[in-house]
């Protein structure tokens, strides 16, 4: 057949965070002792009465259709989680419940945009970013940081990329893949230039609960009503509560725009899982012990890799302060040979190290860095000792 398929489908890029996670699972079973540093979730069991509370919703045959947008239930649940945790006044009708953080991110970007407007992304990002806002007819404008900045986006360069054309600015605080936490005076200074100028913010707050020493989630939504009403923010259960299979992520807006990505849903998937919903009520209601349980296991994990990385030939990184990976600048390793031939890229390093050391990392090009890593640290401290000591043993082998 010569019948030509959508162009902007075929421009979309695949994940290259799914693709290395597959390639460590399909060495694994072949018999092969992977590491795998890609992944993007907890490897904690979802709490018992989480799962709990699903096996009842089963159990009482809540699986049926439900409201497009979600139960009233788990957007009281919602909205209280966002007085109480982040200080913000969403009220149920203004939550928006959906088929996981990409999912709420699709919603919101097909109601935000017409074709042609840019939104600006602060580069390093997670990758499905750019590829969304262009699925949904945007345009991504990239603005690059520097280790410097602490990977972070400045008020000053934030103003530079505005134009005529800018719809939103996407805010990833704590930052996949950096970790990096954006400060009270940081987001303030933001928030002037987004009300200044008059756009949105596209608040991406996944990894709120994953943060360490001392540094402190905050949400730009909170910092006064002009910020307010120019936010959409965007959360879920996925990182928090291990929840990442069960696919319930969320989102607080004006109304107008809770109201639009309520009707796009309901004709693109109608409802999220109804049995995830009555365990996400759980999550967010029930016991958070587990909550700061695993945030301290993380923890231990990050001084663990931060100490390492700090101690090995041709790489550094800045300590992270939230989420659960480790930023890994490789730019002296791009210059150095092995076996004879030259690395010359980070896709090039990553391929070596599944192949010859049995240890899976995600190379940066596709998140804006094409001299970084990412070294998730999601994973037992026994895996990321046997990993480390593989990546070391592979620097310590460059000429």
């Amino acid at each position: 057949m010569s019948l030509e398929l959508s162009k902007k489908a075929a421009a979309v890029k695949p994940s290259s965070t799914l693709a290395i996670t597959a390639k460590a699972k399909e060495l694994k079973a072949q018999g092969k002792d992977v590491v795998g540093f890609g992944a993007g979730e907890p490897d904690f069991d979802t709490p018992e009465n989480i799962c709990d509370a699903a096996i009842d919703a089963i159990n009482n045959g809540f699986t049926k259709y439900t409201p497009a947008s979600g139960i009233i239930e788990l957007k009281e649940a919602v909205s209280k989680k966002f007085k109480k945790y982040n200080n913000i006044d969403y009220t149920p009708e203004q939550i928006v419940i959906s088929n996981g953080g990409k999912h709420s991110l699709e919603n919101i970007f097909t109601v935000l945009l017409n074709p042609g407007d840019e939104v600006i992304i602060p580069a390093p990002y997670w990758l499905s970013y750019t590829e969304i806002v262009k699925l949904a007819g945007g345009v991504p404008v990239i603005v690059k940081t520097s280790k410097e900045q602490e990977y972070k986006l400045t008020a000053e360069a934030l103003c530079k990329a505005v134009t005529n054309k800018t719809k939103a600015l996407i805010l990833n605080t704590p930052n996949n893949p950096t970790g990096m936490v954006y400060t009270d005076n940081e987001l303030r200074d933001i928030a002037d230039i987004v009300i200044y100028k008059d756009f949105y913010v596209v608040a991406d707050e996944m990894y709120e609960t994953l943060t360490y020493d001392g540094h402190k989630h905050i949400s730009i939504a909170s910092l006064g009503k002009e910020i307010y009403d120019r936010t959409i923010t965007c959360n879920g259960l996925a990182k928090s509560y291990a929840m990442t299979g069960w696919r319930i992520g969320y989102t607080g807006s004006p109304l107008q725009i809770a109201r639009m990505m309520g009707s796009v849903q309901s004709h693109q998937t109608s409802n999220p899982n109804s049995i995830a919903q009555k365990a996400a009520v759980e999550a967010l209601n029930g016991p958070q012990d587990s909550v700061s349980q695993m945030n301290e296991e993380f923890n231990k994990r990050r001084q663990y890799v931060y100490e390492r990385i700090c101690n090995m030939p041709f790489v550094s990184t800045i300590k992270p302060m939230g989420a659960f990976y480790v930023f890994v600048d490789a730019s002296e390793v791009l210059g150095k040979t092995h076996k004879g031939e030259t690395v010359g890229t980070v896709a090039k390093m990553a391929e070596i190290l599944i192949n010859e050391y049995n240890t899976a990392v995600v190379p940066c090009a596709d998140f804006g860095f094409d001299d970084h890593l990412r070294l998730s640290y999601a994973i037992s401290m026994e895996q990321i000792e046997k990993g480390l000591d593989r990546i070391e043993k592979f620097l310590k082998e460059l000429k």
